[in-house]
């Protein structure tokens, strides 16, 4: 082949490689649109169940029957189909940084809907979410797509991903048999680390099934694979651990804190889990690295930003209800003079004055 057919076509490769991350990338932004627009709308749902039965936070499941609720999980179920789809187009370093967008979603709608305040420096942490995210889009690198199931399963079975498999499973383990029922109500990285853990797990598995789809689609039938089918049921059952504890965090903590924190982490460690896997920065220039990691710090700048000028939730506390003490005062006031009755004394004084004003202390 002639110099100039081999450059044609590897422009024609670098062409559709950039396509499918531009695909990638606008699916993406719209997943994090859907999914912004769900945190509020659960967060209302859950608000609603909690006033009229047991708390998510504390192990209710009354949410399920808040039709506010499921209007929330179809919402973000549109949000990660989209994000599905996206992960079959571009790789992980680019789709997952992305979902930065859907806290400025959340901030501008918490701050209108839910009372939770967006100050004004608030909105620089939104700019900054957007500046690192398009640095990352720009410099995303062009990803190849494996050509079959039994290739990613190579990918996955290689000794470095699963000592990392290894350790995220007994992180979760530990988090959820120990900590979560010691330290879930006061301590927000208990809830959060468990979906960010699970949830890099989850990325990596779900690209597996939409690579899968995907090939099956131009033709390459993989519905016959095992690998396909274990994929599947691995991504199933990290879906629900997720959302059972994302109900958690949000119901226990303020939505501005649990959207950035769960960002960084969940972002973090996909990056990480897919950088291992898919080898995701192979062969790319050392600017460009430099350039995404940038970006992605650019965007953890804007969360941590944006998360210090949040106001603190007013959640309901176990300390609203204690019991009040057994003595109570009061002063009643008269026609100028003020008396104080304790409630053991006796209530045989009679009182003959108009009363005026009187105030428990």
């Amino acid at each position: 082949m002639s110099p100039d057919a081999t450059d044609a076509a590897a422009a024609a490769a670098a062409g559709d490689l950039f396509a499918a991350n531009l695909k990638g990338s606008l699916l993406a932004v719209a997943s994090s649109a859907f999914i912004g627009v769900s945190f509020i709308v659960k967060k209302k749902g859950l608000r609603r169940a909690g006033a009229a039965g047991t708390r998510a936070g504390v192990g209710g499941y009354g949410y399920l029957l808040e039709p506010l609720w499921w209007v929330g999980m179809v919402t973000m179920l549109v949000g990660e189909i989209a994000n599905f789809v996206a992960y079959m187009f571009a790789p992980a370093v680019l789709v997952t940084p992305l979902g930065a967008l859907s806290i400025i979603v959340s901030a501008v709608l918490a701050h209108f809907i839910l009372n939770e305040k967006l100050h004004r420096v608030g909105v620089l942490g939104c700019g900054l979410c957007i500046v690192g995210s398009t640095m990352i889009i720009l410099h995303a690198p062009q990803e190849r797509t494996p050509g079959s199931v039994e290739q990613i399963w190579n990918l996955a079975t290689q000794p470095t991903f699963l000592c990392y498999a290894a350790v995220a499973v007994a992180v979760s383990l530990f988090l959820i048999l120990y900590c979560s029922p010691r330290y879930g109500q006061t301590n927000i990285m208990v809830y959060v680390g468990i979906c960010s853990v699970v949830g890099s797990l989850t990325v990596m598995s779900i690209k597996a099934v939409g690579i899968a789809i995907k090939l099956t689609i131009e033709g390459m039938n993989q519905a016959g694979c095992f690998q396909t089918w274990l994929f599947a049921v691995v991504s199933a059952t990290c879906i629900v651990i997720q959302l059972v504890y994302l109900n958690k965090a949000l119901d226990t903590f303020n939505t501005a804190v649990v959207s950035p924190i769960y960002y960084a982490m969940f972002t973090t460690l996909t990056i990480l889990a897919s950088a291992i896997m898919f080898k995701d920065w192979s062969g790319q220039r050392a600017s460009n690295i430099a350039s995404e990691i940038c970006g992605f710090l650019t965007v953890l700048a804007g969360t941590v930003v944006l998360h210090s000028t949040r106001d603190p939730d007013q959640t309901v506390s176990a300390d609203m209800y204690t019991p009040l003490p057994p003595k109570i005062y009061w002063h009643i006031q008269g026609n100028g003079d003020i008396g104080k009755q304790k409630e053991d004394d006796s209530l045989t004084c009679e009182f003959i004055t108009v009363v005026r004003q009187d105030y428990f202390v």
